[in-house]
């Protein structure tokens, strides 16, 4: 065995890094398979205890994929491939038989899926088994190469790692474990898939999740006879270094596309949000849980009968609202009544509002307020300032300097929390990763453009670019709340359609990565989680463990935006990441309301002070979990029902003359009439992807005939049909025709 000195980058090795060593050295078999991707060689040999599959870039490394451990003696046969495979092997051993299954493609990017199938051959318990990528340098030495991991998973998010080998040069990899693949492997060992990508150069990626070994160690066999998917890795690679972060990301954004394609992905289905929004206005007007009165005017409780009227809740509902009364047609009530008191949010001595009434209890700070807290709610009155509405611009103008004065305090870098009298820190840094609030500049650069379009004021374009390039160098590190990363990437890309400067649109794209390193591209079956969906859902926080309504449907609104500024220069892979995110949020956020899950999957208990959860309220709760906790322990947020509103005026459409209304889950469609009884729809989302677009009947009116035919002249058949709607699944890309009789 060779004596070379370890990688001054490698802390240390494990075994199972040495194993594979020596046996590379050795080169004790011959290949099973081998096959070329482009410019990759691979080849597939059976070594020591496990199969692999070997990646390399002639003079370039590459890396060791780990396709099955054995732990043992093995057989390992290629046999027939079928039509879209490129290797399959049968391994036999005294464990069972395993079933490993290669395909690859080219296109703009390789990629390689390798998926591998065990039937057990008696009941087994789930030892622990190593992980599976480990990179090389041009002799095949696993601990000669050099790199770096740039994004590893995320608690119970994606599960996928994106590193670079610099010594030699073989390029950037993404690797994606498939989760939703091996969800019948964590329910038969009753295990979770809680950060299980990653590791430590030079062993990486999957490692799978073992029943946690004690003096009395669970028993939870996988049966014998009954195949199981161990593994479902994807490997999608690149060649050219990119220069800084932005096309670092933008790489990032391009190679998870690719194994998005790759994946199957669930169906997503139509929900009325419409009749959802109507049930959230009575119960916000007529449950004594939901409002409360102070000083003579109604305040929104923050969760179901409990907590202290605030000024992000208060604006979050009379925003939503009013983007209600727009699309109906005329105001609704309830805005004038819940806008009517926003005025006593605002301290006059500071010239800034506060995020409580002065009459709260002494059981709060008064003076404490989180970094976002300061600007979500300026965010939200210039929507309204945009829209015409002259309170809501004075109380914005009136409020907007004291919002610059504490940028510039902290220098673009806001703590989590501290004191609005005297900007003393309370809380610098989140425990999970010892930052503060990263993309809290996001948030204020979307206000200070807002304020730029309502003066016309140079400041406020110079404070929003101020805000955004402090920023620079955060790469994966930027998110810490899924909607402020998702209003700094509409905020780059506001700035670019002003500026008309390119790096702005760049680093779009950096925010996207962020917000999508923080997503769940898997459908979870685990626990409870398989009464309600997940797919594409982003963790509401940096570290936290659940994804959140709130987020969720704000960071939707945000996109909208984005994809409106953006049109066709948006990257396409980030377009087409974008829209999913945003067809599936209409689908699974359905799912947060009480109503719409069985009551044994609510939490009986909710955090201290977050009030109870009512299940004939329309409010969503906060909480659901990947991993199949209880919902709602957070607690049934009111303020979280503006997301019936948002997704109602987003996905629901006004078509002149037509008996129906339209449906789409793909945002920004255009409409154009052809004629009295017909209309032209452009979509913009993935190539390869599959838009809804529903027909749902007005009231005393009849559906008809309906076409609906696509821009190579093929007539679609409806996916479902009732009397009250139609639905179609249409490509998400392109032009559709639609006429009724």
């Amino acid at each position: 065995m060779s004596t070379r000195t370890l990688n001054p980058d490698v802390v240390g090795v494990s075994s199972f890094v040495l194993a594979l060593r020596q046996a590379l050295q050795e080169k004790q078999s011959d290949p099973v398979a081998s096959f070329q991707l482009g410019a990759l060689q691979m080849e597939v040999r059976a070594l020591g205890d496990s199969v692999w599959a070997f990646i390399r870039r002639k003079g370039k490394g590459g890396i060791a994929l780990r396709a099955a451990y054995l732990a043992g003696e093995f057989d390992c046969i290629a046999e027939r491939c079928k039509a879209d495979e490129i290797a399959r092997l049968k391994v036999k051993s005294a464990l069972g038989e395993h079933l490993i299954v290669f395909k690859t493609g080219e296109g703009a990017l390789e990629h390689l899926r390798v998926t591998a199938h065990f039937t057990p051959a008696v009941p087994m318990l789930v030892p622990f088994m190593p992980r599976d990528v480990y990179p090389l340098e041009e002799n095949d030495d696993p601990m000669g190469a050099k790199g770096n991991v740039e994004a590893i998973q995320r608690g119970l998010n994606s599960g996928l790692m994106y590193f670079h080998i610099d010594e030699p040069d073989f390029g950037n990899i993404l690797y994606f474990q498939n989760l939703t693949a091996i969800n019948d492997y964590f329910g038969a060992t009753k295990t979770k898939p809680d950060r299980a990508v990653g590791g430590v150069w030079p062993e990486l990626g999957y490692l799978p999740p073992a029943p946690v070994q004690s003096v009395n160690p669970p028993t939870d066999p996988l049966k014998a006879g009954v195949q199981i998917t161990l593994s479902d890795a994807i490997l999608v690679f690149r060649y050219d270094a990119p220069p800084h972060e932005r096309q670092f990301a933008r790489q990032f954004l391009q190679m998870l596309a690719i194994a998005y394609k790759v994946i199957e992905r669930p169906d997503s289905e139509y929900r009325d949000w419409v009749a959802r929004a109507e049930r959230t206005l009575r119960d916000l007007d007529e449950a004594p849980e939901a409002t409360i009165k102070h000083y003579g005017y109604r305040y929104v409780h923050p969760y179901t009968g409990a907590e202290y009227p605030d000024i992000m809740v208060q604006m979050s509902i009379v925003e939503a609202i009013h983007a209600w009364g727009t699309w109906c047609g005329e105001p609704h009530p309830l805005e004038a009544q819940f806008k009517a008191g926003l005025k006593k949010f605002y301290d006059p001595k500071l010239r800034s509002l506060r995020r409580y009434l002065p009459n709260v209890g002494d059981d709060k700070d008064a003076d404490a307020v989180d970094s976002w807290y300061l600007y979500h709610p300026m965010l939200n009155l210039g929507i309204l300032a945009l829209d015409g509405n002259d309170e809501a611009r004075d109380l914005l103008m009136k409020s907007i300097d004291f919002g610059i004065k504490v940028a510039h305090h902290f220098k673009y870098k806001w703590p989590v929390q501290y004191k609005i009298t005297d900007f003393s820190v309370i809380t610098e840094n989140a425990e999970a990763d010892g930052r503060g609030q990263t993309d809290v500049g996001g948030v204020y650069a979307w206000v200070m453009l807002q304020a730029f379009e309502l003066t016309d004021d140079k400041r406020f374009l110079d404070e929003a670019r101020a805000a955004i390039d402090t920023a620079t160098g955060l790469g994966f590190d930027l998110n810490y709340q899924a909607n402020l990363t998702a209003w700094g990437a509409a905020a780059c890309m506001r700035l670019w359609r002003i500026t008309n400067k390119p790096v702005y649109l760049e680093q779009s794209y950096v925010y996207l990565a962020g917000f999508f390193h923080n997503s769940q591209f898997w459908e979870s079956n685990i626990e409870f989680a398989k009464h309600y969906k997940n797919f594409m859902a982003a963790t509401c926080l940096q570290d936290a463990p659940y994804m959140a309504i709130y987020e969720c449907f704000d960071s939707f609104a945000a996109f909208e935006r984005y994809l409106s500024d953006g049109g066709s220069n948006v990257d396409p892979a980030a377009r087409m990441l974008v829209t999913e995110y945003c067809k599936y949020a209409l689908d699974r956020a359905w799912f947060y309301y009480p109503d719409a899950l069985p009551s044994d999957v609510l939490s009986p208990t909710q955090r201290e002070n977050n009030g109870h959860i009512d299940r004939k309220l329309s409010f969503p709760v906060e909480d659901l979990y990947a991993d199949g906790q209880p919902a709602g322990q957070v607690g049934q947020e009111v303020y979280g029902a503006g997301a019936a509103f948002i997704f109602a005026t987003r996905a629901f459409h006004h078509i002149g003359g037509a008996p129906f209304r339209l449906y789409c889950d793909m945002l920004v469609p255009v409409f154009e009439p052809v004629s009295e009884r017909a209309v032209t729809i452009t979509l913009n989302g993935g190539e390869t992807c599959v838009a809804g677009l529903t027909l749902v009947r007005l009231k005393r009116r009849k559906l008809g005939t309906i076409k609906v035919t696509t821009e190579e002249g093929k007539d679609l058949r409806p996916h479902v049909s009732s009397a009250d709607f139609i639905t179609y699944h249409v490509p998400a890309k392109g032009q559709i025709q639609l006429i009724w009789e």
